[in-house]
């Protein structure tokens, strides 16, 4: 959304404000390092949700302490971290702010320009993920919130307006992990798992995901970062349960390892009938192991203990005021027994804009972004050309 502004346009913009348009005022408004940034969506569970739940009575929340214990006010905001999740790292590279969640009473006006999260924790592809939290927002759910913020967005800058943006934007949606530690793996002989075969419940998921992400293109998302599940089976909440040695769960990795490449194979599919690289897969299994393997070759301390926590590897219970609390986050991969800490996401993050395709795939977060700029730029000198 380019939104840039000019000196000789300062006096039409004070004319504008005297006349009751206090929207358009923030827009022309903009400080001039947001002009060329686009708007961002988050769709997705825990890893990605940065306060919904926090509007929701639901058990899966991470509204008080030591959640954010290192954001700048040393509170918690809702995010399953110490300080900033992956959707926040992604805002800076966008040169934007960070989005607010969909719930949020302060998503209002030219805040609206700037994205929204949709992300709830506990929520998987599967409508039966996540029930023990009663009270989430479910993938479906989120879809509609998504069409209800285009409508709100409609009525204050045009229909015509609100469709550039959101086919413009960037879109991350991150799913699968829950519907395999919150579903099929909850409990020995879980429903799921007496109706399917592993690889029979992956080609299940895959299908409902598939709707997911052909329904998200429906309303308009032209370029989707899509989140791979992560080393589930080397989680300390996982190790906890299933390690003697801190080795990871043999199954649960078996389950990753099964799942990702054939997601992939599905975005390559979606790709090739949409004639476009609308869906982007991020392994996200691929990117954990390197700090899995050898944390200490990323600065790391360990990959096996939570920061927060209690029991076996900090990974029984919740992060509470009472848990074990690490001094120095910076040396945990994991904050508590299934969330990275803000460095960790750092290095994710860093591995979006710039990894391989064995990382990512078509191609990288800063590929994407040149590649959409030089298009941005190219439409416009078309419109000027036009006019």
């Amino acid at each position: 959304m380019a939104m840039a502004s000019s000196s000789s346009s300062s006096s039409s913009r004070r004319m504008v404000a005297f006349v009751l348009l206090p929207l358009l005022c923030c827009l022309w408004t903009l400080p001039t390092g947001t002009h060329a940034a686009r708007a961002f969506f988050v769709f997705g569970d825990s890893l990605v949700d940065n306060g919904n739940n926090n509007y929701l009575v639901t058990g899966a929340r991470a509204d008080a302490p030591p959640y954010g214990i290192d954001t700048p006010d040393h509170r918690a905001t809702g995010r399953f971290s110490n300080g900033k999740n992956v959707p926040d790292i992604i805002s800076e590279h966008l040169g934007a702010e960070p989005v607010l969640p969909y719930l949020s009473p302060h998503l209002d006006g030219a805040k609206m320009l700037v994205g929204a999260n949709f992300a709830s924790a506990g929520v998987g592809i599967l409508n039966d993920t996540g029930i023990q939290f009663a009270n989430i927002i479910h993938i479906a759910k989120q879809l509609r919130y998504f069409e209800q913020y285009q409508k709100r967005l409609s009525s204050l800058i045009g229909a015509a307006a609100a469709s550039r943006l959101v086919k413009s934007s960037l879109v991350l949606i991150t799913l699968g992990g829950n519907d395999f530690v919150n579903n099929y793996y909850l409990v020995p002989y879980s429903a799921r798992s007496r109706e399917f075969s592993l690889p029979d419940y992956i080609t299940y998921v895959l299908s409902e995901y598939r709707q997911v992400l052909t329904h998200l293109y429906d309303l308009g998302a032209r370029r989707v970062l899509v989140q791979g599940v992560g080393p589930m089976g080397c989680v300390p909440a996982e190790l906890a349960l299933h390690s003697l040695d801190g080795a990871c769960d043999r199954e649960l990795q078996r389950a990753s390892e099964m799942y990702n490449p054939r997601l992939l194979a599905m975005l390559a599919e979606l790709n090739a009938g949409y004639g476009d690289h609308v869906f982007v897969g991020v392994n996200t299994n691929r990117i954990h192991n390197d700090f899995i393997d050898d944390p200490r070759a990323y600065g790391f301390a360990t990959s096996k203990m939570a920061c927060c926590g209690q029991g076996r590897f900090n990974g029984m219970g919740l992060c509470t005021v009472m848990s074990s609390l690490c001094a120095d986050r910076n040396a945990y991969v994991f904050w508590d027994a299934f969330h990275p800490t803000e460095r960790a996401n750092r290095l994710i993050v860093n591995q979006f804009m710039n990894g391989g395709v064995d990382v990512i795939t078509p191609m990288n977060l800063s590929t994407i972004l040149a590649i959409d700029e030089q298009r941005r730029l190219l439409h416009k000198e078309e419109e000027q050309l036009r006019t």
